[in-house]
């Protein structure tokens, strides 16, 4: 894949105006085609589509993550860092229901990584991050940064 490739993805929702209330309004993603089943938004350059499927929302499976209990379905963005405060800001500001609050992982090592964890009205999880050094997003050492490995 070349970093020009963008991902498509859709996903259900028990409400089409509260879609565009948080993905539009709270987001600031800008809408797309729609019709009465769905809408697109653009996800800062990718497709996202809420399709109105009231019976697939809110699954709730869970995994172990540095104590915090992840949802195993979820979608989300790699931000630069100051638009990841931006976010999170703004997110805190609307009241947002944050499944992991705002934090920093790896703080100070290979791989320093902020944070979080929100669901939409529907129930889907995002998760938006930010890497102090985005050429450490793959990287497998998470050694304290300057001690060998």
């Amino acid at each position: 894949m070349t970093a020009a490739s963008r991902f498509h993805l859709a996903f259900p929702v028990h409400d089409l105006g509260a879609a565009r209330r948080f993905y539009g309004g709270v987001l600031g993603c800008e809408e797309g085609r729609s019709n009465d089943h769905w809408v697109d938004f653009d996800f800062d350059g990718h497709q996202i589509v809420a399709h109105l499927a009231p019976e697939e929302c809110d699954s709730r499976a869970e995994n172990a993550v540095d104590g915090h209990a992840v949802p195993v379905r979820h979608f989300g963005l790699l931000l630069e860092w100051e638009k990841w405060e931006t976010l999170r800001d703004r997110l805190k500001a609307a009241g947002s229901d944050f499944i992991i609050e705002p934090y920093v992982r790896f703080e100070g090592r290979a791989g320093e990584q902020a944070t979080m964890f929100v669901r939409d009205p529907s129930g889907n999880a995002l998760e938006f991050k930010a890497f102090r050094d985005e050429s450490m997003i793959f990287a497998k050492d998470l050694t304290p940064q300057g001690e060998p490995a």
